[in-house]
């Protein structure tokens, strides 16, 4: 075991590895490891579930407008470089989902961008237009690539898998992939044949035939 981490993290990538146990031992009890650095804000907020793992540069930003959890994070979910999280109303990740490096995931804008919306006309500067927020719901065992941005008031169900660069606008339905900026569902895993087709090839369930011909 340790012939394979010298092999692997070599002497200063061993005692990195042993410093950031050890801060994730007295800073994030529970966790699997969190690596430094790592930005977080409003930790009295966040909840890190067991064996959450993070790779360097995560970043969450928890400033809820009510108290309580705004950031809720299953058990097993691995983060990997240079995430970042922002929640003022509420983020939920369900268990085993993974994250690659550079996500964006938040629950909020400056500016609503709504019609009459003289606060968030552009002539305001961003940083005083305000905040307008809807929570993000994220399934379990979902995957989400790399550049991801996942926008504000999205459930994606489980199983889901979010392909690299994409901007998740609306909802995405459960053991789909979805890719594109807006994200948008190309394949949908099929029980029956235990294959991803189209979503024009797929063989509609009698739950839905029943209720298409409600």
């Amino acid at each position: 075991m340790t012939e394979g981490l010298w092999a692997r993290y070599g002497f200063l990538g061993l005692l990195r590895l042993f410093g950031d146990v050890l801060y994730t031992r007295l800073v994030h009890r529970g966790a699997r490891i969190v690596r430094r650095p790592a930005y977080i804000r409003g930790a009295r907020h966040i909840r890190l579930g067991a064996g959450f793992t993070a790779g360097v540069g995560l970043r969450i930003d928890a400033f809820p407008t009510t108290p309580g959890t705004v950031v809720d994070i299953g058990a097993d979910v691995q983060v990997n470089d240079y995430v970042h999280i922002a929640a003022i109303n509420h983020i939920t990740i369900g268990d085993g989902t993974l994250i690659a490096s550079k996500v964006f995931i938040t629950d909020h804008n400056h500016g609503s961008y709504q019609d009459h919306d003289r606060q968030s006309a552009p002539d305001v500067p961003p940083a005083l237009r305000p905040l307008a927020s809807r929570p993000v719901w994220i399934g379990r065992n979902v995957w989400i690539g790399e550049h991801v941005c996942i926008m504000p008031g999205v459930m994606i169900g489980d199983g889901a898998i979010i392909g690299a660069s994409a901007v998740v606008t609306n909802d995405i339905p459960a053991n789909c992939i979805a890719v594109g900026a807006p994200a948008r569902v190309i394949r949908r895993f099929d029980p029956t044949t235990t294959g991803w087709l189209r979503p024009e090839f797929l063989v509609p369930s009698p739950a839905d035939a029943i209720e298409a011909h409600a």
